[in-house]
């Protein structure tokens, strides 16, 4: 079954943050860890019940290259992105999301 992608806007920030730190440190690096999201992202949706539940229905799967963690949710039509989180931070700041 195909789902759709659907990316809260908590987890667009989160995305928009990393991008501009990372492009801070070195131009181009934004854009290779966007590049990175969408291969998890497709990861995802070919398989979205591969990876483990983490917390309540959130699955969690990692980024390449990169220490982000991807944090979604399988429904019937979408697979809903409610976090991309860096491996460091407290995991309670995205749980309060789901």
């Amino acid at each position: 079954m195909n789902r759709g992608v659907l990316i809260r806007p908590e987890a667009e920030a989160d995305l928009d943050e990393a991008y501009h730190w990372y492009e801070r440190q070195r131009e181009g690096l934004g854009a290779d860890f966007l590049l990175c999201f969408e291969e998890v992202i497709d990861r995802v949706c070919h398989n979205p019940e591969i990876y483990p539940v983490v917390y309540k229905e959130v699955r969690q799967t990692l980024m390449r290259r990169f220490p982000y963690g991807l944090f979604y949710l399988v429904e019937e039509e979408w697979i809903v992105v409610v976090a991309v989180f860096h491996s460091s931070r407290d995991p309670k700041r995205w749980q309060s999301r789901a």
